[in-house]
C-alpha cells in the first residue's frame, strides 16, 4: 500500500514540468510537498519490505510486494472519485489467487542470506550490461520509450537493492560497525540513489501506465534471479509442480501489468480532478 502511494504522489509530482533533469529535476521535487509525502511512503515500505526479509527469502517476500496493486485499487478509485470496474476487481482476483497458488504449490527455500562478489560476478555483470543498455537507449528516445526504457533501468536497480538489503539485514547482529563497513551495505546505498533518480525520471517521462508495470514487474524478477543464482534459494516443487508454477509466474505477470495500468490510470485521473 505504501509502494502504491508513494508512485502516485512522485509521478504527478516530477510530470509537472518535463524539461527539467537532473540536479535540476531533483532540486525542484524537493521543494514539492507531493513528491515529500511519497517519498516518506517509500521510506516506510522500504523499512516494512527490509523486515519481510529478515523472515523471509526473495522468492517469497518479492512476489508478495506486487499486491501494493491490490491495496492500491480502491484507495485510488475512491481518490477518482469512482468505483472499481468489474474488469479491474477480476484482475485483482487473479492476482490474488496465483500469489496464493505460487507461495503453496512452489515453496519458495531462503538459501544464504550474503554470498561474497565471486558468486555475485555473474549475475552481476549480466544485470549490469542490461542496465546500462537500459540508459543508453533511453537517451535517444522519448514520450513512453523513454519512460519504460527508465523504469526497466529502476526495475533493475530495485531488484538488487531487495538483494543487498537481505545481506545487509544479515549483517545487523554483527554490530553497526560491520553493517557500515561491509560492502554490501555501499553498494546499497547507490543502487538506492540511482533508483529513485532514474524512478523520478521514469514518471517525469511518460505516464504512469508506461513506467509503473515495468518497475513492479521488474523488481521481483530480477530479486527473484538474483535469489536462485546468487543466494541459492529454491522452489521445492518437481514434475507438473513445475508446469503449474511456470503458469502461474505467466499469470502473475499478466494481472500485474493489467492492474498496474489500472492503477495508473486512476491515478491520472485523480490528480487531473483535483487540478485548479
Amino acid at each position: 500500500m505504501l509502494f502504491a502511494l508513494a508512485a502516485v504522489a512522485q509521478q504527478t509530482s516530477a510530470a509537472a514540468d518535463p524539461h527539467d533533469r537532473g540536479l535540476r529535476m531533483l532540486a525542484r521535487l524537493v521543494r514539492d510537498p507531493r513528491w515529500l509525502a511519497g517519498s516518506l511512503g517509500d521510506t516506510a515500505a522500504f523499512a516494512m519490505q527490509a523486515v519481510a526479509l529478515g523472515f523471509g527469502s526473495l522468492l517469497l517476500v518479492q512476489p508478495l510486494i506486487v499486491t501494493q496493486l491490490v491495496f492500491a485499487l480502491p484507495l485510488a478509485a475512491s481518490w477518482a472519485g469512482r468505483r472499481p470496474s468489474r474488469r479491474e476487481l477480476a484482475w485483482a482476483a487473479v492476482l490474488v489467487v496465483a500469489l496464493v497458488l505460487f507461495v503453496t504449490v512452489g515453496e519458495p527455500t531462503a538459501g544464504v542470506d550474503r554470498a561474497g562478489l565471486t558468486a555475485w560476478a555473474p549475475t552481476g555483470s549480466v544485470l549490469l550490461v542490461l542496465f546500462a543498455a537500459c540508459l543508453v537507449a533511453a537517451r535517444s528516445t522519448t514520450g513512453t520509450a523513454r519512460a519504460l526504457l527508465l523504469a526497466a533501468a529502476t526495475g533493475i536497480a530495485y531488484g538488487v537493492v531487495a538483494a543487498l538489503t537481505l545481506g545487509v539485514v544479515d549483517t545487523l547482529s554483527d554490530g553497526i560497525t560491520t553493517v557500515l563497513t561491509s560492502w554490501e551495505t555501499s553498494a546499497l546505498v547507490v543502487a538506492v540513489v540511482g533508483g529513485t533518480l532514474l524512478q523520478q525520471a521514469a514518471f517525469q517521462a511518460g505516464a504512469l501506465g508506461a513506467s509503473l508495470p515495468a518497475v513492479v514487474v521488474g523488481e521481483p524478477v530480477v530479486a527473484a534471479v538474483v535469489g536462485v543464482t546468487v543466494l541459492d534459494e529454491r522452489l521445492s516443487t518437481g514434475g507438473a509442480g513445475w508446469a503449474l508454477v511456470a503458469v502461474l509466474v505467466a499469470v502473475l505477470v499478466v494481472a500485474t501489468i493489467a492492474l498496474a495500468r489500472a492503477s495508473a490510470g486512476a491515478g491520472t485521473e485523480s490528480s487531473g480532478r483535483r487540478a485548479p
